[in-house]
């Protein structure tokens, strides 16, 4: 049921604001969600959105969609290996996130603050790969 729960809450989480981030601490902050970004790369780095692209969106539903799949006995277990780095390469967006945050905060011209999303698509990627783990110990699938 929680895999099945994440084929709506990951694509909730594309749309929500992840970062709020503004140039100086005296102007507004603009909300950054996962889909925002992705459109502005497209624009300015074909490379770096396709690899944003594939980790924060593809790798994640291509998972769950495969983990369903397992669970309904459409697919063999034998492809949890697979499922489960798919999984994995998620979490780089996570990582990723967090080095902006970073980088941003220690240059000290920008004000940055985490917004809800971040906490959700974190939580989903999390939830993502506690479910692939318990399926594979359930399947007995190394």
């Amino acid at each position: 049921m929680a895999n099945l729960a994440l084929l709506v809450l990951f694509p909730l989480s594309w749309f929500a604001p992840l970062l709020r981030a503004g140039l100086l601490p005296l102007f507004g902050l603009n909300e950054i969600s996962v889909i925002s970004g992705i459109t502005k790369l497209w624009q300015s780095d074909m490379l770096l959105a396709g690899l944003v692209t594939l980790f924060a969106l593809i790798a994640p539903m291509a998972k769950t969609i495969g983990i369903t799949l397992v669970h309904y006995a459409r697919v063999s277990p034998r492809a949890m290996p697979v499922l489960q780095v798919l999984g994995k390469l998620a979490m780089a967006d996570i990582f990723l996130i967090a080095l902006y945050i970073v980088i941003v905060k220690s240059v000290g011209l920008g004000r940055v603050e985490t917004a809800w999303g971040l906490y959700l698509f974190t939580f989903c990627v999390l939830l993502s790969l506690g479910v692939s783990h318990l399926t594979a110990r359930t399947l007995k699938v190394r």
